[in-house]
């Protein structure tokens, strides 16, 4: 399903569902980060571009004080809410990350009375491609829109942040919210994310005769389910051994010595993590994208050795892709499960996707899926 279609029919649900037409309709896409994993709550640098393929809202308000909710996506999961009532732990499911939102922007003084929202999506769950902040940012913008509220971008996504933070339970960063709603087509958002700074990086592969190709390995992450919070705690810790704030001020990984062994690979992930993020954005502004690839596999092979959230499908994808030809690859997301990004030269396209494709058929695994990752625009009003 294509974004129009998508938003098309996020307008219909909305009809069907309330019997009337909605007053508008929103359009929040998901992201790919080209590197700088897990480096976004430890104060860090990321470098993330949107994609098509995104989550969209159609919504109207309502005069009874109750946030409705439906999805063609959970068609047996409609929701009314009471506004008042609207605390972390309530509510349940896929309606936890809208709701959490508007129980954000009223925590923050902003005025939200009760809407109906239909939701649609082509991005597909758990693949690490920001499915949730889309969600959150596509109910942002309908949320504050609707009431004719005025609210900076960088604070919309710190308040998107906090539902998924303090209402989801998802110790997440601020790297997804900030990307859906902040980049911008042919770019991608290179990220300080101590100072809430963003840039926009030239990022067009097309015209370097390049394929930024996403690898879905069918494997589902749920970022609640304790292995990502363990590694932010890691982190944490780690930066209370060395005395900093947070692990952004160690910038040589010769000041770990000394730290528990575990900690130090988790710091060490980082602290390279953030040199390479830079060095790749370098690479983007002086127009060798080419030259990320080696970028690419060394930051999975830290998050596979050091981090330890890759998982062996993602592995087997990265060693196929580069032995097919790739410029590089790495595990894209929180980990645990999801997808692979491959940086390929276009003519060697289909040899790479059917290496992928071949190592997944010999390990009995479910095909691989694969999407081109254009650099696109942010969230926006589409209706």
């Amino acid at each position: 399903m294509t974004g129009p279609d998508a938003r098309d029919d996020a307008a219909s649900l909305f009809a069907q569902r309330y019997g009337e037409q909605p007053r508008g309709a929103w359009r929040a896409p998901g992201r790919v980060n080209l590197i700088g994993e897990h480096t976004d709550y430890n104060d860090g640098f990321v470098l993330p571009f949107a994609i098509g393929p995104g989550v969209s809202a159609a919504a109207a308000r309502r005069d009874d004080g109750l946030l409705a909710l439906t999805s063609r996506q959970a068609p047996a999961a409609d929701v009314s809410l009471s506004l008042d009532g609207l605390a972390p732990g309530s509510v349940d499911g896929w309606a936890a990350y809208p709701a959490g939102v508007a129980w954000a922007l009223r925590a923050a003084g902003y005025p939200i009375g009760g809407v109906s929202i239909a939701f649609d999506s082509d991005l597909p769950l758990g693949a690490g491609l920001s499915s949730s902040a889309a969600l959150e940012c596509a109910a942002a913008l309908a949320l504050t829109e609707l009431h004719g509220l005025s609210v900076p971008r960088p604070q919309l996504a710190d308040l998107a942040r906090r539902a998924e933070n303090d209402f989801v339970g998802a110790p997440t960063g601020i790297m997804d919210q900030s990307a859906t709603l902040l980049c911008q087509a042919g770019h991608a958002l290179l990220l300080d994310c101590r100072s809430g700074i963003g840039t926009a990086v030239p990022l067009d592969p097309a015209a370097a005769g390049l394929t930024l190709m996403v690898i879905d390995t069918r494997v589902r992450h749920v970022l609640t389910d304790g292995g990502y919070a363990d590694r932010r705690q890691a982190c944490e810790d780690a930066a209370a051994a060395l005395g900093v704030r947070s692990l952004r001020d160690i910038t040589d990984s010769s000041e770990l010595a000394g730290i528990d062994p575990l900690l130090r690979r988790r710091a060490r992930h980082v602290v390279t993590e953030n040199s390479r993020v830079l060095a790749a954005a370098g690479l983007l502004r002086s127009g060798q994208l080419a030259r990320t690839g080696p970028l690419l596999t060394a930051s999975h092979t830290s998050l596979r050795d050091d981090f330890e959230v890759s998982w062996p499908a993602a592995d087997a994808t990265v060693e196929a892709a580069i032995e097919a030809g790739a410029c590089g690859a790495r595990m894209t997301g929180g980990g645990f499960g999801g997808s692979v990004i491959a940086l390929v030269h276009s003519e060697r396209d289909r040899q790479v996707r059917a290496a992928v494709a071949g190592r997944f058929a010999q390990q009995g695994w479910p095909a691989p899926g694969f999407t081109d990752a254009v650099p696109s625009a942010g969230a926006r009003r589409v209706r």
